[in-house]
């Protein structure tokens, strides 16, 4: 039997892809195991999944900043190789698959020691810390952006982002019906409310007046930002999280206005979405870069933070509408919107015989 170990975590943008690609492993009969860390994001993403064995190992987060544990984390990602070697050992997997985030680099160092080839993934569209460092024991990094590709040179493989296959699985009218819309306005949907888009959540509400007399608006507002008072307003419906319903919101939205993170980019491609795009600017400034290599490709519209306003608002998202069939043309257009099947391929290349 085929058997696979993936890792990646931190994030829920270093999970994803990883659930977007276990189900077709399992279909094509990989056993699948997955090292994370004993509490991070990723254990409770993955471990409830059938058909996946977790096991957690030690790591130490990679820091750009001064922080005294800077000092002590290394040896934390010493002990994690360590305890990976023995579980790779023990496993003893024809591939691993790296997602990136701190706990993938003692996962990555452990397979090197054993021999094990190893496939990363990037969704940025520069690398990361943890697969710099990773990237001299990989046989080939697998990219969303072409920019990120050209960078890592000979090893840099633009394949897209694994796409998880529910995104494509919803419907307008379940989507109306979850709003409570009647279908007669063009829906604007607002994504991305955690991380940094309280002051986009704050905007947007002052621009309901203007915004919900040529649309209805859904907006995705992020754990604990709902705001009691807008509860019943005509054209606008909030929920501070989708999980089942975000497909079928997804199929009812006629735009989308979002931040510029990776994973939510690629979705919003594959799924042809006119995008408005106000990044988040911190740490290495990923989601400008995000957003302006987009822009540059003709593909979305793009609002810098400090131009943000409930006067500005409007009239981006009026002139998104204008342009709305040209974007769906070159989005329809792309060749890599769903990674899924160039990185299985990948995988497939490099596992041992």
């Amino acid at each position: 039997m085929k058997r696979i170990v993936l890792t990646g975590g931190g994030t829920a943008g270093h999970v994803s892809p990883n659930q977007a690609l276990i189900p077709h492993l399992l279909r094509e009969g990989w056993d699948i195991h997955y090292i994370g860390t004993k509490s991070g994001i990723e254990r409770s993403l993955i471990e409830p999944m059938q058909g996946v064995a977790y096991h957690a190992v030690s790591s130490g987060k990679l820091r750009r900043y001064f922080d005294l544990k800077n000092f002590t984390d290394p040896f934390r990602v010493l002990a994690g190789a360590v305890q990976s070697v023995v579980l790779i050992r023990r496993l003893k997997p024809h591939i691993v698959f790296s997602k990136g985030g701190f706990v993938s680099v003692p996962v990555v160092l452990g397979s090197a020691l054993c021999g094990v080839p190893v496939v990363m993934h990037e969704s940025d569209i520069t690398p990361g810390l943890a697969n710099k460092l990773c990237k001299p024991f990989a046989k080939a990094v697998c990219t969303t952006f072409p920019e990120c590709a050209n960078l890592l040179g000979e090893k840099g493989v633009q394949t897209g982002t694994p796409l998880r296959a529910q995104i494509f699985s919803g419907t307008r009218e379940r989507g109306l019906q979850l709003c409570g819309f009647d279908g007669r306005k063009p829906v604007l949907m607002m994504i991305g409310g955690s991380l940094g888009a309280q002051s986009v959540n704050a905007v947007l509400r002052e621009a309901l007046p203007a915004l919900t007399q040529k649309f209805d608006v859904l907006h995705v507002c992020g754990r604990g930002n709902l705001v009691p008072e807008l509860e019943g307003r005509v054209g606008y419906r909030q929920f501070e999280y989708l999980s089942d319903g975000l497909p079928d919101a997804f199929a009812c939205a006629d735009l989308v206005l979002s931040r510029a993170g990776s994973n939510s980019l690629s979705e919003l491609m594959a799924l042809c979405k006119p995008m408005l795009l106000i990044p988040y600017h911190s740490g290495r400034g990923d989601q400008l870069l995000n957003a302006n290599s987009l822009k540059a490709r003709g593909l979305a519209h793009v609002m810098v933070q400090s131009d943000l306003s409930a006067q500005s608002l409007p009239p981006a998202i009026d002139a998104l509408w204008e342009d709305r069939a040209l974007l769906v043309q070159r989005l329809r257009a792309l060749p890599d919107a769903d990674g899924t099947r160039l990185v299985l391929d990948q995988i497939e290349k490099y596992r041992k015989k």
